[in-house]
């Protein structure tokens, strides 16, 4: 069972993908807030899975509230809710260490869907659009490749490389005449010697370091 928190300041939203949530078989909701300070209260009491956080609340935005919930031990992956396909405080907080973003009006089964990528953190919500946020609001200068990327092998990088440009691995397998599970061994690897948490913090990375040619 994938145990889930909703943080919005809109009680009818709250309960609209509550009941969405909450029609599945493996999906529950075990808590809600509506607004930064109570999500952080209210995740570290019941310890859930995920988070599906607003981005603009009262009293402490999702922004702020998803900093502090990822410095605990342990913690939750977190979706960003935001309204704008283009977001910088989206693309603040998956720098931060957010799992990804999805838009409010997204259709059902794709939040249902999100909310289970995001927990087996096997894949990047909307990998092109986490790609164009990032083309969209990256620094003007890369900072500098740190040296954990040279442990990369030649053939890690070419996998890096196109997993960067938001493939999944199913695409990458066809590209590179690769299995899947190679792929995924492949993409594990890396970030480990990355010290990333997932694909998407994969994409942060290289966007930061100027590597996404």
């Amino acid at each position: 069972m994938i145990r889930v928190v909703l943080v919005d300041d809109q009680a009818l939203f709250r309960a609209g993908i509550r009941m969405l949530v909450a029609s599945q078989p493996d999906l529950e909701v075990v808590g809600e807030a509506g607004n930064g300070q109570e999500a952080i209260d209210v995740v570290r009491a019941v310890r859930p899975d995920v988070v599906m956080m607003d981005i603009r609340m009262p009293v402490m935005d999702g922004l702020t509230a998803t900093a502090r919930i990822l410095e605990d031990a342990d913690p939750p992956r977190v979706v960003m809710l935001t309204t704008f396909d283009l977001d910088e405080a989206a693309a603040r907080a998956i720098r931060r260490g957010a799992s990804g973003f999805l838009l409010k009006d997204a259709d059902p089964e794709f939040l249902l869907a999100a909310i289970r990528t995001v927990h087996s953190g096997s894949s990047v919500i909307a990998a092109s659009a986490t790609r164009e946020l990032f083309a969209h609001f990256s620094a003007p200068e890369p900072t500098p490749v740190p040296a954990r990327y040279g442990d990369l092998t030649d053939r890690e990088r070419e996998i890096f490389a196109l997993a960067a440009r938001g493939l999944s691995n199913s695409e990458i397998a066809a590209r590179e005449f690769l299995s899947e599970a190679t792929v995924k061994t492949h993409i594990s690897r890396i970030l480990t010697k990355l010290v990333l948490r997932d694909r998407v913090q994969l994409v942060v990375f290289a966007f930061e370091h100027g590597l996404t040619a």
